[in-house]
């Protein structure tokens, strides 16, 4: 194994989202991770297993947790892990014998990861919901979108994953640490809540200093400054500027051969309208690979708004091999780097419940209750 987590062990109980891309963070970076799948259960969102990217770098084990044996092997798992994620609702984990209690029984230094939406407490803990739900209650979502109009989803990269799935890998490789010095275990409760609370941490500063707006498309980063904004070309292509500093701004006034005394001052607000309306007509003149000949490489803050299948060929992608293809797929490549461990490169996702018996046996798990769960019929593979 490669990567700086190389020697760690973990078991991931699968469910969707936060919790396998967590897993799948671990794996990238060289940790053992083996998968508890359901027999019979699919690949997610119905995928063939290949191009479910967050499973990719580990190997599954399907068990059927409602027979006494597949608990027991879990258990069994668990005695030999440095830490355990799940994603399931308050209570589920509980309910099949494998809550906190008994596992840190048997693992007294185990760190027990819980991914959930709204935490493992409060008045909505049992409640149904997705990243919209939770970012929504967070306050992360209203701030993006169009005045005038409702609040737009940033797919799930803010619940799910930034406020997630990042969120409980801090937590669980924090614990880790802390169990090195102190020989304990403990849980970690990773809310997407929280977490996009948390990732609002500089915009509660801004409000609470009356320099944010709650009107949307009305501040800094917002879309509301022309300096900070998406530009549609004369190609139907779009660009991004980002030029916030006054040094950056001025260089992209110049590049773009706009007169800054004509352009107004840069933060004068009442001609934020009149300067988006005559940046707008400047990026129309123009492709959009005009534009990055002009401005790409420089300080103007500029890059061209990429889709996700030209993105992986883009030249400086490309130089920092930020792409890879895995088993046919082309996918981001582990990050961070590091310098003296770097990763291994992924490798694909295995289809569920297919390295069962010898992970297990890998992992060191008594032959003998291999077999009872051969006999009990908990030991399978999901379907593809």
């Amino acid at each position: 194994m490669a990567g700086p987590l190389a020697g760690l062990k973990v078991v991931e109980m699968v469910g969707l989202g936060p919790a396998p891309f967590c897993a799948m963070l671990l794996a990238d970076l060289g940790a053992e991770v083996l998968r508890i799948d359901r027999p019979g259960a699919g690949g997610a969102l119905g995928l063939p297993p290949r191009f479910d990217i967050p499973a990719r770098g580990r190997r599954s084990l399907a068990l059927d947790l409602r027979h006494p044996a597949a608990a027991e092997a879990a258990l069994a798992l668990v005695a030999r892990a440095d830490a355990l994620i799940e994603g399931y609702r308050p209570g589920v984990m509980e309910r099949l014998g494998l809550g906190p209690e008994p596992c840190l029984a048997r693992n007294p230094r185990l760190v027990y990861g819980r991914m959930t939406g709204w935490g493992q407490h409060g008045p909505l803990a049992a409640a149904a919901g997705h990243d919209i739900n939770y970012i929504a209650l967070a306050g992360a979502l209203h701030p993006i979108g169009r005045d005038g109009e409702p609040p737009v989803p940033p797919l799930n990269y803010v619940g799910d994953y930034g406020g997630g799935a990042m969120l409980l890998a801090v937590g669980v490789l924090a614990a880790l640490l802390e169990a090195r010095a102190s020989g304990r275990g403990q849980v970690v409760d990773a809310a997407m809540t929280d977490g996009a609370a948390l990732l609002s941490a500089m915009f509660f500063g801004m409000r609470a200093a009356g320099a944010w707006q709650l009107q949307r498309g009305a501040n800094l980063i917002d879309g509301g400054a022309p300096y900070y904004a998406a530009y549609a070309c004369a190609d139907g292509r779009h660009v991004a500027v980002g030029a916030i500093e006054p040094a950056f701004f001025a260089e992209l006034l110049q590049r773009l051969g706009l007169d800054a005394a004509t352009f107004g001052a840069q933060d004068d607000r009442s001609l934020w309208p009149a300067q988006r309306a005559t940046l707008a007509a400047t990026f129309l003149q123009r492709r959009r690979d005009e534009w990055c000949a002009a401005l790409e490489g420089s300080d103007a803050c500029f890059a061209p708004v990429l889709d996700w299948d030209e993105a992986p060929a883009h030249p400086h992608h490309a130089a920092r091999e930020a792409f890879v293809e895995v088993g046919g797929v082309i996918q981001p490549a582990p990050a961070p780097r590091f310098s003296r461990t770097p990763a291994a490169r992924p490798t694909p996702p295995s289809t569920p419940g297919a390295d069962g018996p010898a992970a297990l046996r890998d992992w060191g798990v008594d032959e003998g209750l291999v077999e009872r769960l051969r006999q009990a019929g908990a030991l399978g593979a999901a379907a593809c």
